[in-house]
């Protein structure tokens, strides 16, 4: 199976975002466009979990064995999907736990990046609610966090994935100022 990468952005992001488009620039420079996947994740959360299975199950069906790579929302989803489907995951100050930074999203919001108008719902909270992973196999897992985050608090990652190899990054905000350093880690471990 060849290594490939599975990139899942945040909430209300999208899969041109500066990272996942920096990401994709860096796959296109090994030659290896081919193996990297961004699709574009719904503001509800199972038709967002539904399309990254589908790229799961067809590039496993291509010879294409994915490491996650989650921003954010992303990062949660990375999560579950690493659980479930027994894959490794790179975490990119993630969300920890669904509920807590997204109520505050309740009602009328607009993509950050396309600007489309989309509603977010207690329905949607259950939804990820439902998705929540107890136990984790930390040995899947590559984190990275920024402690200048004004989003989520870093310390509840570093918790989250006590035992999975963390990096923790002074300064920076929830966008991960840094990521063009840490791509050739996230290489490493994705074993490209």
């Amino acid at each position: 199976m060849k290594p490939g990468i599975l990139y899942l952005h945040g909430f209300s992001s999208s899969p041109d975002s500066w990272k996942a488009s920096l990401l994709a620039e860096a796959m296109e420079a090994r030659g290896l466009s081919g193996r990297f996947f961004r699709p574009r994740l719904s503001h509800i959360p199972d038709e967002a979990l539904a399309a990254a299975e589908n790229v799961i199950r067809e590039s496993k069906g291509a010879g294409c064995s994915l490491t996650l790579v989650g921003s954010s929302l992303g990062g949660f989803y990375a999560t579950v999907l690493a659980e479930r489907h027994g894959l490794r995951a790179v975490l990119i100050n993630p969300v920890v736990s669904a509920l807590t930074p997204l109520e505050r999203y309740l009602g009328k919001q607009a993509n950050l990046q396309t600007g489309e108008p989309f509603e977010l719902t207690r329905d949607h909270l259950r939804q990820l609610e439902a998705m929540e992973i107890g136990a984790i196999s930390p040995e899947r897992y590559l984190l990275f966090v920024e402690t200048g985050d004004e989003t989520l608090n870093y310390r509840e990652a570093m918790f989250r994935y006590v035992n999975a190899r963390q990096y923790v990054m002074e300064g920076g905000d929830h966008g991960f100022t840094r990521f063009p350093e840490i791509v050739p880690l996230l290489f490493d471990f994705c074993g490209l």
